[in-house]
């Protein structure tokens, strides 16, 4: 395989920044460097203007009021302010939170402090295609719970969850929902109004937009939602956030957003039709393929394949000096752990090794897809030749009856 070439779809990891975005960033690095709390001359007043257009670019990808957008370092830092800001701020209310096994680290390691900090949290199973059961969420509520958080699209698998029949339970129940919407804001119509959601997480790189910077939704009004600050500083952000904002990164967040709203339907249509493909070829090719999690309520650039009796780790390794793919989330790739978000679908743990994600992308060509396709069957092909258990399975061993040695 030629090593010149390089193909990238490793999308829900991080996107390539558009050269757009690039361009809106780059007067915000030299020729306009004001801090934009800076109020008492011209650099500073045109870094305010800057953030403020960037604050209704997004406010209208998400049809909210730009005063509802809180800028944070990143999805990361929304989704702890969200999850530690209720806890604290509603601490007379209750101490309960609510969330799904499936959701980003970011979301269950902010419920883990939560919990050594005296909170309860229900961690709630998912279905086999990915999504929870919306009686035992409702029935999990009781009089003490605060929050329910549930992300939009998961990560690994692209899912998306019923959000609007959760928002109507959250709403009868008088309990707040948060959603970390990391995967979905940019890449599929997302407005947190119509569908009940009170606070809601997002990040720039995940939409074509730099790293570093990212913005947490609040609500304003019905109910008027209060986080407490878990950064001390100068008060900036409606004293929800401190620090000096990062006016280049803001900017290109606010073109990014601006962008989207303007190609996501065309982008979409584009890239259900190469991830269709990418699924049909390799299912066709190759046997024993599967598709982890809902076909119908998923993200239309992501798929999140297995291939039984072959490790995924190994897999990657016969291609990823070419292409780019994930066997888990980011975050936790380096882990050899099977991923939790597969094992919480039900899968084993051999079927979960064998998994791999790929998520295009708004630069993603239809030959890149047809590269991958001629990769992953070679790959597949080749580990499976060389495996004893392939060849056991192909000869009709019943595997889980074998009693294998450790020596």
């Amino acid at each position: 395989m030629s090593k010149e070439r390089l193909i990238y779809l490793d999308n829900n990891a991080t996107t390539p920044t558009d050269p757009r975005v690039v361009d809106a960033m780059l007067p915000f690095f030299h020729e306009i460097p004001g801090n934009a709390a800076s109020r008492n001359h011209p650099f500073g007043w045109k870094a305010e203007e800057a953030v403020d257009y960037a604050r209704e670019q997004i406010a209208n990808l998400l049809s909210v009021d730009s005063k509802e957008i809180i800028f944070t370092s990143g999805a990361t830092e929304s989704d702890n302010l969200a999850i530690k800001g209720v806890f604290e701020m509603y601490a007379r209310k209750g101490n309960h939170i609510i969330t799904l096994k499936t959701e980003h680290k970011a979301v269950l390691d902010a419920c883990k402090k939560v919990e050594k900090l005296g909170g309860q949290v229900t961690y709630l199973d998912v279905n086999r295609e990915g999504l929870v059961d919306l009686k035992e969420l409702e029935s999990a509520i009781t009089d003490k719970t605060i929050l329910v958080s549930v992300m939009w699209a998961n990560n690994e698998t692209g899912v998306i969850q019923p959000m609007k029949e959760i928002g109507e339970i959250c709403a009868k129940h008088g309990v707040l929902f948060m959603s970390d919407a990391t995967q979905a804001v940019g890449k599929i119509p997302v407005n947190p109004k119509e569908t009940g959601v009170h606070l809601m997480a997002f990040t720039g790189h995940k939409m074509y937009g730099p790293k570093g910077v990212g913005a947490l939704f609040v609500n304003r009004k019905n109910p008027r939602v209060k986080v407490t600050a878990q950064m001390d500083g100068g008060g900036h952000e409606r004293g929800m956030r401190s620090g000096t904002l990062n006016v280049p990164g803001i900017v290109g967040l606010g073109k990014a957003a601006e962008i989207a709203s303007k190609e996501m339907h065309s982008d979409n249509e584009r890239l259900s039709k190469l991830r269709d493909k990418l699924e049909k070829a390799l299912m066709e090719n190759l046997e024993e393929v599967y598709i982890n999690g809902s076909v119908k309520h998923r993200m239309p650039h992501v798929t999140n394949l297995s291939f039984k009796h072959v490790e995924g780790e190994g897999l990657m390794m016969t291609f990823n000096q070419n292409i780019a793919v994930s066997s888990g989330s980011a975050c936790t790739s380096a882990s050899l752990e099977p991923s939790y978000v597969l094992i919480a679908l039900g899968l084993g743990d051999d079927l979960a090794h064998s998994s791999i994600r790929f998520s295009l992308g708004r630069f993603t060509k239809e030959e890149d897809v047809d590269y991958a396709i001629d990769a992953l069957t070679n790959g597949v092909t080749h580990m499976r030749n060389l495996s004893p258990i392939w060849e056991m399975y192909k000869e009709g061993v019943d595997l889980e009856a074998v009693e294998w040695s450790e020596h």
